[in-house]
């Protein structure tokens, strides 16, 4: 079923403006994945109580582009009280109530966490937190969203309700935001990171971006600024290694974004587009690509006290930014993995393995990363104690023979055994 309905509304005091609402019913493939007994009687629930439910949001998106949603959120006309009301009296289970004060209930049924907000505007915003007042009017809810394609609902019997073209512009491969592009954006300047994400997301060509979007970007991007860091990162390493990632590092900079997002000034730009092309297709880690635009130790440190990134990934940066250079195959013999196998041998780092391979992804190293995927770290087959059988007594000769026999091990490829090196101590 196709239709579209028009109706009029009021845009501030003066302009009128004409409310397109583009409905369609998927088909029950698409719609069906989502369907579960834990849906089934949530839809109860507001049927009973006359209240509407749609699903919202990215699931609605993701649904429409043949994915798989990790997440699926609902919306509602039920205010949080009303839902808190005819969740209790229907004897359904409650959890996480942190989300209550912007119209989120969590309700729990046949083992499924299923989180329901109150369809809502925002009052007030500062760029980072909104105030929000309940509405039961569904295109001011989706004129609240970031993006069009993200501002879309699907009703429980399958209908798209589609307020502002995000269906066609799913079709389209165009990433857009609702209405005014710096009016959203100043109500939350995340968003420009979003936007940059789904542009990877969505879009078939690198250089479809909007004229006036770009502008608004720029002319607003030190709102970042005030972003808390963890919020960035988790955008940040998500686009990093999606489509069109270099592409979309490359335009931060030009937008001038880099300074207000933890990323070096002056970043190796050039050398990142190199990284992400040889890498993308391996998994590359988002740290991987990133290192690429440090050209020293000092910029990793600055990066991390403004993203507050995990340990793994610090040091991961912090390796690579070190060892990209010195540590490689050998001109000799450039098809072994000898270079590597005794980086991590020697280093006794349980997660020195992970790190050279990054590394390989890093340098183009397709066929090496291959064989080193495969390798396990062999088991050094003597110990102290076997040196104490043979007559070697104090700790500090013990320590200096395990070296000595380690050095012979690896120079062996690791395929001497025990009685072999030993055969050493004994002459």
């Amino acid at each position: 079923m196709w239709s579209r309905i028009l109706s009029p509304r009021v845009i501030g005091r003066t302009s009128l403006c004409w409310r397109s609402l583009f409905t369609m019913k998927l088909k029950t493939s698409e719609f069906q994945s989502v369907v579960s007994d834990g849906l089934n009687g949530l839809a109860e629930v507001f049927e009973k109580h006359q209240h509407e439910l749609r699903i919202a949001g990215g699931a609605v998106r993701d649904l429409l582009s043949g994915t798989q949603p990790e997440d699926v959120d609902f919306a509602t006309t039920a205010t949080p009280e009303e839902m808190k009301r005819m969740f209790q009296k229907a004897g359904i289970r409650m959890i996480n109530n942190r989300g209550e004060k912007h119209g989120t209930i969590t309700a729990r049924l046949h083992n499924e966490n299923f989180e329901v907000t109150t369809l809502r505007v925002d009052v007030q915003t500062d760029g980072r937190h909104a105030e929000v007042e309940f509405t039961t009017d569904w295109q001011k809810d989706a004129e609240r969203r970031d993006l069009t394609i993200n501002s879309m609902f699907l009703g429980l019997d399958g209908t798209l309700y589609d307020y502002f073209h995000g269906y066609e512009d799913l079709q389209n491969r165009k990433v857009r935001f609702v209405g005014s592009a710096e009016r959203r954006i100043q109500e939350d300047y995340l968003r420009i990171l979003r936007y940059f994400r789904f542009y990877g997301r969505v879009a078939l060509e690198p250089g479809g971006h909007e004229a006036e979007t770009l502008d608004a970007i720029r002319e607003n991007g030190r709102g970042l600024a005030a972003i808390s860091g963890e919020r960035i990162w988790t955008e940040l390493k998500k686009l990093v290694v999606g489509g069109h990632g270099a592409h979309l590092l490359e335009l931060m900079y030009s937008l001038d974004l880099a300074q207000y997002i933890g990323l070096p000034p002056g970043g190796n730009v050039e050398e990142m587009k190199r990284v992400w092309r040889a890498a993308k297709d391996h998994s590359p880690k988002p740290m991987t690509v990133l290192a690429a635009l440090f050209r020293r130790p000092e910029e990793v440190e600055k990066m991390d006290i403004r993203l507050k990134v995990s340990r793994e990934e610090k040091t991961l940066a912090l390796f690579l930014v070190k060892y990209r250079r010195e540590l490689c195959k050998s001109q000799d013999d450039p098809d072994s993995l000898k270079p590597f196998t005794d980086f991590i041998f020697d280093s006794r780092e349980l997660d020195s393995q992970s790190k050279v391979c990054e590394l390989l992804k890093y340098q183009d190293e397709e066929k090496l990363l291959a064989k080193l995927s495969g390798w396990s770290v062999p088991r050094f087959p003597v110990s102290g104690h076997d040196l104490r059988r043979l007559g070697v007594t104090t700790g500090k000769e013990i320590g200096a023979m395990l070296q000595e026999l380690r050095d012979i091990w690896k120079n062996s490829r690791y395929q001497m055994d025990k009685d072999e090196l030993l055969s050493h101590v004994k002459s």
